[in-house]
């Protein structure tokens, strides 16, 4: 029998769920409460710019490709991937020269141990276990729904246990420091935790494995950027058959009794539906969108939530050639601790501030793709992660936001022109916005305004972490806030969760790739 499915969210898990659900024959509609899709992974033009404000590393291929082969395509097929040389640049506090980070084995390890004698064997073997551990992670852990705890069970888990064990109760930090003495290269190796919205202090070293990704693997970009993967799925979603609305904010999941009946559009729309799938912030959906007693997590249990830092965005239109800046740019603090302390420990002491100066990326995506600025001119996203405290204002356009933001801002753009040796960089923009944890708050319905939901702290992965299914036997999660976690690549698996659940498949694979059609 055709289900009727409401999918809240027209981000890439929205849109993933519905192509999924809706090649399966389900009656598929994804309401997106605002004029475009994305969610986080949106788009902004203006002046010949256009701007990715969310993902913009492109890591975790296989994933994608799995993916797209559910649905009988390829990610050569949807997208134009190209790689990264070098896979990003670093800037270090006090030095002259950047640091390029060239992927491939032999050439990461070569460009550590000529920075810091012996470290290239060191990272062969820090490598080989982030690469064991990935792939135990991707075959036993990222696509179980934790319904029960056989997966947990396995033989491969079993006998890697004395191996994991520690990896769970030592810090990333201490991990990498243990291991070496350079303090760019554990910068470069501990900063993934910022990727899962945490800290390398707070981050547990099983995480060690994101490095498997960026050295090992390497970093793509789809030409046309990450809109362009949301367009994909979107295409996909719409080929089979799912609609999708723009405009239409969801204001209630209605219930009766241990169900959900279907949702509630602004203006009173009522809408049935057998299965409701709510990808929207988890706090969001649970605390606005439900009635009290049909919400599965209380108000004490997200008061001990780690939320993921906020996020300051400067998105930056400029004219002339940047070559200080590669694609994907870093730049790292001195006072690298007391960073990570202002970020995630001063809400508890302390008035929230900006970190200043700041650990900070740069994305240059013009570097690589002539369509995201005008001819001459370069294209920046900038992130800034700030403590996650809406109080501190909202951003806006052409320095319109709030006195704090754009005084932070301000003080960003210089610190880079000085770091990376642009001087000039203030008088050569051309388009200014900025992005902050009060407009993910009012945009995104994030909790506490963060910018990538809970943090992976060990007691926030895994098992540990909210599981896509509601007390409600037909309403499910899915995104960010819920299994597996953050990133592009997890919200793909997030929605491929949705369908094993309503397969009732509680197993710790992948969906199997349907013969050619």
């Amino acid at each position: 029998m055709t289900r009727r499915v409401a999918v809240i969210g027209g981000g890439i898990t929205g849109l993933a769920a519905a192509a999924l659900l809706a090649d399966r024959g389900d009656d598929v509609t994804v309401y997106e409460a605002l004029d475009d899709l994305g969610g986080r992974a949106g788009s902004w033009e203006r002046d010949g710019f256009r701007f990715d404000t969310g993902p913009s590393w492109y890591l975790m291929p296989e994933v994608f490709d799995h993916f797209f082969a559910l649905l009988g395509t390829t990610a050569a097929a949807e997208l134009d991937l190209v790689r990264l040389e070098p896979a990003y640049r670093v800037y270090g506090e006090g030095e002259t020269d950047p640091f390029d980070v060239v992927s491939g084995r032999e050439s990461a390890v070569a460009a550590f141990d000529a920075r810091e004698p012996g470290a290239g064997a060191t990272l062969e073997r820090y490598l080989d276990s982030a690469a064991e551990i990935y792939d135990l992670a991707v075959s036993r852990f990222l696509y179980d729904p934790y319904v029960s705890w056989k997966g947990l069970a396995h033989p491969d888990v079993l006998r890697r246990l004395p191996a994991l064990a520690p990896l769970l109760t030592r810090s990333l930090a201490s991990h990498v420091d243990a291991r070496f003495d350079d303090r760019l290269l554990r910068q470069i190796l501990g900063y993934p935790a910022v990727f899962l919205g945490s800290s390398p202090y707070v981050a547990p070293s099983l995480y060690h494995l994101m490095s498997h990704l960026d050295l090992d693997d390497g970093v793509l970009y789809p030409q046309g950027g990450f809109t362009q993967v949301i367009a994909a799925v979107e295409r996909l979603a719409r080929s089979r058959g799912a609609r999708v609305r723009t405009g239409a904010k969801v204001t209630r999941i209605i219930t009766a009794g241990d169900r959900t009946t279907g949702i509630e559009l602004a203006g009173g729309e009522v809408v049935s539906a057998d299965v409701v799938i709510s990808t929207a912030d988890m706090h969001h959906t649970e605390t606005e969108l439900l009635p009290p007693e049909a919400r599965t997590r209380s108000n004490a249990w997200w008061d001990k939530r780690v939320s993921s830092p906020g996020a300051l965005l400067l998105l930056l239109g400029v004219e002339g050639e940047l070559p200080q800046l590669s694609h994907h740019t870093l730049l790292f603090t001195a006072k690298w601790e007391e960073g990570f302390d202002a970020i995630f420990g001063a809400g508890a002491r302390t008035a929230p501030e900006i970190p200043d100066p700041a650990s900070l990326y740069i994305c240059r995506p013009s570097a690589t793709d002539p369509s995201v600025a005008p001819p001459g001119h370069e294209n920046l996203f900038v992130l800034v992660p700030m403590p996650a405290a809406p109080e501190l204002g909202h951003g806006g356009v052409d320095g319109g936001g709030d006195a704090r933001i754009e005084t932070a801002a301000d003080a960003v753009i210089e610190q880079i022109a000085q770091w990376t040796g642009i001087p000039d960089l203030a008088s050569r923009i051309r388009v200014r916005r900025t992005i902050s944890p009060a407009d993910f708050e009012t945009d995104f319905g994030a909790f506490r305004g963060g910018a990538l939901g809970l943090a992976h702290t060990l007691g926030q992965s895994a098992m540990f972490r909210p599981g896509n299914r509601s007390k409600l036997e037909n309403l499910y999660y899915a995104g960010h806030s819920v299994l597996p976690g953050v990133g592009l690549p997890m919200c793909l698996i997030s929605a491929e969760l949705i369908v094993k659940l309503l397969d009732g498949d509680t197993g710790t694979g992948r969906l199997p790739v349907p013969p050619e059609r």
